[in-house]
């Protein structure tokens, strides 16, 4: 058995004896597959890199109105997971909100709650409750660990299987670009390790509880994604480049409506 081969089956072996949880809101059983502890260490170091590589905006109504969201959502979403047995989740959560100023129609959050939102999306957002459709989704990937499956597949697969400190130590640029792309970090970064569908859905459908819990109406979610879906004409938005937004993402934004509205409470 060629090495390669070997270290795919030992890593492959490890994820199966990692401890398993129940993802918030979903109840769906995952394996936590690398440290949390670790990816927020290097979200940490990611995140203050491209915010030295980028015009943050500090002042302006762009700003002001995404920290206001961010705040509010991360408030009641932190509020339901400690009331839930979910505290372990955002242990050690520092959340941040910035603007960067940049057309790319994106937006992220990587793990301990750091957030950034390019201006390019925000005339699609329109107004608080669509910043508030986008924060919700993206908050919902970071809560779900949804980036930690994509960064462990792409140790699997692109770096035949390392532990991440020795993807780190000996790889630095390599897996600061792997943890970038699972993130959907940056404005030019090409194609982004794909998020299944079965985590867009699932981002899709805590996103609108969050929202909802915040004291925003879920239903701006499915005017949103139809904004989303017309943008860029004939190449979708990075936000949209894994996932399309098609009716049957706007379906199911529907069907969880009700779901969503038991949390809604307008401020």
């Amino acid at each position: 058995m060629k090495n390669t081969q070997i270290a795919l089956l030992l890593f492959s072996s490890f994820f199966l004896f990692q401890s398993c949880s129940k993802v918030p809101i979903t109840g769906r059983r995952q394996t936590n597959l690398l440290p949390e502890s670790d990816l927020m260490a290097m979200a940490l170091t990611n995140y203050n890199e491209v915010l030295s590589e980028s015009k943050v905006l500090t002042t302006g109504a762009n700003a002001e109105s995404v920290k206001k969201v961010g705040e509010r959502i991360s408030k009641a979403v932190t509020t339901y997971m400690n009331a839930n047995g979910f505290s372990k989740r955002i242990a050690n959560y520092n959340w941040e909100f910035k603007v960067i100023e940049d057309p790319t129609i994106n937006a992220w959050c990587m793990p301990g709650g750091k957030v950034a939102f390019y201006t390019g999306i925000l005339p699609l957002c329109k107004d608080e409750a669509g910043i508030a459709v986008v924060m919700g989704h993206e908050i919902a990937h970071a809560i779900a660990r949804h980036g930690n499956e994509r960064i462990s597949q792409g140790l699997l697969l692109q770096m035949g299987g390392v532990a991440l400190d020795v993807a780190t130590t000996n790889k630095p640029q390599e897996t600061r670009q792997l943890f970038q792309l699972a993130y959907g970090v940056g404005a030019n970064l090409g194609v982004m390790l794909p998020y299944s569908r079965k985590h867009e859905s699932e981002a899709d459908r805590m996103g609108l509880v969050f929202m909802a819990m915040a004291g925003y109406d879920p239903n701006n979610a499915p005017e949103f994604w139809e904004r989303m879906s017309k943008a860029g004409g004939n190449k979708p938005p990075m936000l949209l480049s894994t996932h399309p937004s098609d009716e049957k993402r706007i379906a199911d934004l529907k069907k969880d409506m009700p779901e969503a509205l038991k949390y809604y409470k307008a401020n």
